[in-house]
């Protein structure tokens, strides 16, 4: 009798993770050298960028090009298992990040594309891809043309059996490498394009609008399988024990993706990057532990802002710079203008397919006919722009019905002038809620896309599968898609829809959040954050206390993070920022006083929202130039290199192809119905630029190439913190798209962001940004231990970025990817004398006691722990936030310290800590009992971190 297989053992959660950014020049040897470090630091895991081959030099992973191997620039699966034996060597575990949605769309790397664009449609990998092959004449769109392509047929040639196009190479049909070019390029299964043409013309589902990365239709059982082998092999074999899964909400079912996932690991740790708006909840369905923690650090950055300093600066900054409400001036008109933006420029291309596909439906069914392809495409924009929320969901989250509210339906039919015709709006509603019409009304159940919602019927997406076009293009009929019809295909075609819909959401909302309106929109920038709500910087103490009370309950293993490679400013240079809210007046005298040397300089700055902002990331990443005034080399926490991406403004993480573009601002984004329909064609989504001498330039060549960068040498003192300024600072106005933009970029304009700066904020007026923050460090102070221990003790797993256990001063990737130092001396250190140690010191002292506490004691952080809110007692308790873990650990920070100064400092508060005795982990011979005066607490340090005699 065989022996049964004993169950593999599922790994415990881990205590703490440590993201390590890996790159050709960081690879899996560097990684395992910090080990010894990070072991001695008090984490549990690594956790690794994606690890899967990607496109060759990729400095993020997460251009995957091969699902099946261990990147070898990293050093292969030979140096994942040296270095995932090396951890574990050190009682280490290895987490790794993977990207489900998307590939790279680079033929020449990926194999799978690569076949797709050879044999078109009948391609057994034409599955992998959501690609309407019959919007696009039969023919998948490239736009990597650096013009059209009459100007490029010279640059077009036939080589080794392949058609080349500068360092670009696709696959030929068979039996067409012999035609004449003219000829040979209509034979081919795919469309050489100018780049321009991929906002309009673009027939394949991307990531957000980069078209250089293609999605992958996951919900595909044989995709799934494919593109999963590699990592569940790792997971089984134990060299990998958690995963990170990036934007869930590209899936076209992200419940039914995380339950197959959930099955397929045997339930190994996962967390998932799914941004949650305010007051939003995730779905209690996903078979997941949490999220990778945005929503942890709006609650944190929240707690530590002023909510009364945030509203007068709100009135400052529309009086020094007047924007218009909906260009900044005011948060929810800012947010729409910029969804309409998106939804008519760089996402025309998808609502046009959602546009052919909801005309389809409705002409399949007579309760829903008479509804022209205008008024439906309307109907769509008005309401995919007054989604509040990424997306909704099939099953598990809120109601459906509350996130396409009924009040957003009555407020899109009122833009439409004839009543009647915004009955389009209850069509599309209807469609996407899943129980409109009377032809095979699917219920809400089924709705947004079920496990097997986009191709689950009919096979192949794009070869017959209803994820292709055959049964929702057009009026002519939804029947004999992959062999279904009747109820069926409409069924299926519903479900496609719903999911669609659902994924052109998520896209558009990260779009128009992420990367327009938190750049308009900038009274206090600390609170436009990566999950953040510019409208409400300021959380109270009630709701932080019951949002940690909510996630030890229901997610105690969910991620929590400060810093990540997606965030816009390190959590460092937020708490900088974050201190105007307590200051108000101050900042408003700095103001003052750096515009009018600015301007005796001679220089002024092009537009007044610029220089406000310019002068509030100064504020925020002073530290960083008074590092590199002192040191001559670029110092983002704990660097080795004087190296930086100094002017490369790039998109998201994913997107240092530089995609991430911006059509012009002067359309039609009122959002008003019209019998036509149409939309302004002068935006273009990029995935390249013009064309020089060696071939279409990228966008982020395109910044560092222009005279916006500067010189390149920095100015002053200030070193290469001037270069890594004015880098984020171009990318803030490109990405903001009021003057300039990615892929109409206005050379004067840039040219005067970048006389500004260099006479500014990277000029002689730095030095009374510099003395200004000299002036708030203390202050800056608190908020940086107070986050950090906040971060390090609240429910959840903390996640710490590479360098942020010590002072880290980075803005917007790629400046966050500067490699770090890992020097065990500097762990020795913590056990001497403390004379003349700095901040970075001290945040190394809290966040080493804190890791090492949840490591020797994980029972009292998981979820089998507890934790109390423990309110302070006296005049200044609303400055002390504390709370006790599992009885046995007491965490107290300081909020608002400016204000409690200005007060008179704590008076009489104090702390309620109960029980017998109480050992400080952070000052080394204290200890406490009973009802401890909060000024004793705080003596030495702004945090205090106790654990129970």
């Amino acid at each position: 009798m065989t022996p049964q297989r004993p169950e593999p053992v599922v790994p415990p959660p881990p205590t703490a993770t440590y993201r390590l950014q890996l790159q050709p020049d960081f690879p899996f040897a560097a990684a395992a050298r910090t080990v010894p470090y990070l072991a001695a630091l008090g984490v549990s895991h690594l956790h690794l960028s994606p690890i899967l081959e990607a496109v060759p030099g990729s400095t993020h992973g997460y251009d995957v090009v091969d699902h099946g191997s261990v990147r070898a620039e990293l050093g292969g699966e030979e140096g994942l298992r040296a270095l995932s034996d090396t951890a574990r060597a050190a009682g280490l575990g290895l987490v790794v990040d993977i990207v489900p949605n998307h590939i790279a769309a680079s033929p020449r790397h990926n194999r799978a594309l690569w076949e797709v664009l050879r044999e078109g449609p009948h391609s057994p990998y034409a599955r992998w891809f959501d690609i309407d092959w019959e919007a696009g004449g039969g023919k998948v769109l490239l736009p990597v043309l650096g013009g059209p392509v009459g100007g490029e047929l010279a640059h077009l040639r036939v080589e080794d059996g392949e058609l080349r196009y500068f360092d670009h190479a696709f696959p030929l049909r068979e039996g067409t490498g012999e035609l004449p070019l003219d000829r040979l390029l209509d034979a081919q299964w795919y469309r050489p394009a100018w780049w321009r043409l991929a906002r309009t013309e673009i027939n394949y589902r991307r990531f957000f609008t980069i078209s250089d990365l293609i999605a992958v239709r996951i919900e595909d059982p044989e995709v799934f399988d494919a593109t999963h082998a590699t990592v569940l092999r790792l997971l089984r074999e134990g060299v990998v024990e958690g995963l990170r899964v990036d934007h869930p909400d590209g899936l076209a079912d992200p419940g039914a993706y995380l339950r197959r996932l959930h099955e397929a690991t045997g339930g190994r740790w996962t967390v998932v990057e799914k941004i949650l708006a305010d007051g939003e909840r995730l779905p209690a369905a996903w078979q997941v532990a949490g999220t990778t923690g945005y929503d942890a650090l709006r609650h944190v950055d929240g707690v530590l802002a002023d909510d009364s300093g945030s509203g007068d600066l709100l009135g400052q900054y529309r009086r020094f710079a007047a924007p218009p409400a909906d260009r900044g001036g005011d948060w929810g008109a800012t947010l729409r203008r910029a969804a309409y933006k998106v939804v008519t420029h760089e996402l025309a291309a998808e609502i046009d397919r959602l546009t052919r596909e909801a005309t389809a439906l409705c002409a399949a069914d007579p309760a829903l006919r008479d509804h022209a392809p205008w008024a439906l495409r309307a109907a769509l924009r008005e309401l995919l722009v007054r989604l509040e929320v990424y997306r909704p969901y099939a099953a598990g989250g809120a109601d459906p019905g509350t996130v396409l509210t009924a009040e957003a339906a009555a407020d899109a039919k009122a833009v439409f002038a004839v009543r009647e015709e915004g009955g389009a709006v209850d069509a599309v509603r209807g469609l996407v809620l899943g129980g409109a019409g009377s032809a095979g009304g699917a219920g809400y159940e089924g709705g947004l896309g079920g496990a097997d919602g986009v191709g689950g019927v009919g096979g192949t997406g794009g070869a017959g599968g209803l994820s292709g076009t055959g049964v929702l293009s057009g009026t002519r009929g939804l029947s004999g898609a992959g062999g279904v019809s009747g109820v069926g295909a409409v069924e299926a075609a519903r479900s496609a829809f719903r999911a669609r819909f659902a994924q052109t959401a998520a896209a558009l909302r990260a779009k128009s959040l992420e990367d327009t309106a938190f750049y308009r929109h900038a009274p206090l920038l600390s609170a436009a954050e990566v999950g953040g709500s510019p409208d409400r910087p300021a959380v109270d103490v009630a709701e932080f206390h019951a949002y940690c009370a909510r996630v030890q309950r229901d997610w105690p293993y969910s991620g929590t993070v400060m810093t990540t490679h997606d965030t816009k400013r390190s959590a460092d240079v937020r708490a900088g920022v974050s201190v105007l809210s307590q200051a108000p007046a101050r900042w408003a005298a700095l103001l003052a006083e750096v515009t009018r040397r600015t301007e005796a300089g001679g220089r002024r700055a092009p537009d007044p929202q610029l220089a406000w902002a310019a002068w509030q990331t100064a504020v925020g990443f002073a530290p960083a130039a008074l590092s590199a005034g002192a040191t001559g080399a670029t110092t983002a926490g704990t660097t080795t290199t004087g190296a930086t991406t100094a002017g490369a403004a790039s998109g998201t993480d994913a997107d240092a192809e530089a995609g991430a573009a911006s059509g012009t601002d002067a359309d039609a984004e009122a959002g008003a119905a019209s019998g036509t329909g149409a939309t302004s064609e002068t935006g273009a989504t990029a995935a390249t630029g013009p064309t020089t001498e060696t071939g279409p330039t990228t966008d982020a060549d395109a910044v560092s190439g222009t005279g916006a960068t500067g010189s390149g040498s920095g100015s002053g003192s200030a070193g290469p913190y001037a270069q890594r300024l004015r880098g984020a600072l171009l990318k803030h106005v490109r990405e903001a798209g009021l003057h300039t933009n990615w892929t109409e970029p206005d050379e004067a304009y840039e040219q005067a962001v970048a006389a500004f700066l260099e006479a500014g904020p990277c000029g002689p007026p730095l030095h009374a940004v510099t003395d200004f923050a000299a002036e708030l460090a203390p202050h800056v102070r608190a908020n940086v231990l107070g986050g950090a221990l906040l971060h390090l003790t609240m429910p959840g797993v903390p996640d710490l970025y590479q360098g942020t256990e010590r002072e880290y001063h980075a803005l917007v990737d790629p400046d966050n990817r500067h490699r770090v130092g890992f020097d065990p001396a500097l762990l020795e250190r913590l056990d001497g004398p403390r004379e003349g140690w700095g901040l970075s010191d001290e945040k190394l002292a809290v966040t080493a006691a804190a890791l090492r506490l949840r490591a020797r004691r994980p029972e009292l952080f998981g979820g089998a722990g507890t934790y109390e809110p423990l309110p302070a007692v006296g005049s200044k308790a609303g400055h002390c936030l504390a709370h006790r873990r599992s009885g046995a650990v007491v965490v107290a920070v300081t909020r608002l310290s400016l204000r409690l100064a200005d007060a008179g400092g704590w008076g009489d508060t104090a702390l309620p800590l109960g029980g017998d005795g109480w050992r400080d982990l952070l000052v080394p011979g204290r200890e406490f009992s009973g009802d401890a005066r909060v000024a004793e607490l705080f003596a030495e340090l702004p945090v205090v971190l106790l654990e129970r005699v």
